[in-house]
């Protein structure tokens, strides 16, 4: 029974996230429908990292195992046909060894987030950025980031339904920078980290945000992730702006 890789990509907008529900559409509930029409197994997918309502993804993975022998292209294609209209995309499909996982064997995970700072607000792309009417000031943001990097207790980032064991957690990479887009600008967030905890990034945002507005100073950020208390914690910004784009993995 061979093992398949899949990268995949989504717009999350029409989705109740990743995980299957019972009567709400999900990426993985679309992804497992297209696999017993194209091979009449049921079966469920195990993802590299999974997202919620309204959160996208350019490179998420997933694995899953099929009886029949097929080849690479095949599983691909017919996903993708079986897909259609939906926003979701088979990028890529590959026979791994039964050992991979993955979840499991994932050694890091990378996100993007997309903050629109401008007075007007988006009509494009409205469902992947958030809109931040305001003037922020991009580089106090990634000042105030990189005191959150390394190994600390993100509770104070943890939203109260987190089922995760603990709080720890190594954040490897948190970059804020000034990014030009076509005639306007955006501010993008970028981080790394081999796991995050529930709305971990989106409450980092926030606060990073409460900070490039001067609402918090560096220090105000650093003692909030040492005061491991969530009601201190700056707003947490909104699904939309999110992106799920890559994980990592040991050479096989």
């Amino acid at each position: 029974m061979p093992r398949y890789k899949l990268v995949v990509e989504y717009d999350g907008a029409p989705f109740r996230g990743w995980q299957r529900q019972a009567e709400d559409p999900t990426v993985q509930g679309a992804i497992e429908e297209a696999v017993l029409r194209f091979s009449g197994q049921s079966l469920r997918l195990t993802c590299a990292g999974r997202t919620d309502a309204g959160v996208h993804a350019t490179h998420q993975v997933a694995h899953l195992d099929l009886v029949r022998d097929w080849r690479t292209d095949t599983v691909r294609d017919a996903l993708n046909a079986h897909l259609r209209p939906l926003p979701v995309s088979v990028i890529s499909a590959e026979i791994v060894p039964p050992t991979f996982d993955a979840r499991r064997s994932a050694i890091r995970r990378h996100y993007r987030y997309r903050i629109l700072n401008r007075r007007s607000p988006a009509a494009l792309t409205r469902a992947h950025v958030w809109h931040v009417p305001w003037a922020l000031d991009a580089g106090l943001m990634h000042e105030a980031a990189q005191g959150l990097l390394g190994r600390h207790d993100f509770t104070a980032f943890r939203a109260a339904e987190c089922q995760a064991n603990s709080p720890v957690r190594t954040l490897e990479r948190l970059d804020v920078a000034l990014v030009t887009m076509g005639l306007f600008e955006e501010i993008v967030v970028t981080t790394a980290a081999r796991s995050f905890l529930h709305h971990q990034v989106r409450a980092m945002v926030g606060t990073l945000m409460m900070a490039g507005c001067r609402r918090f100073s560096t220090a105000d950020v650093a003692d909030i992730l040492a005061s491991r208390d969530r009601s201190r914690c700056g707003p947490m910004a909104p699904a939309q702006g999110l992106t799920f784009v890559g994980v990592d993995y040991p050479p096989q």
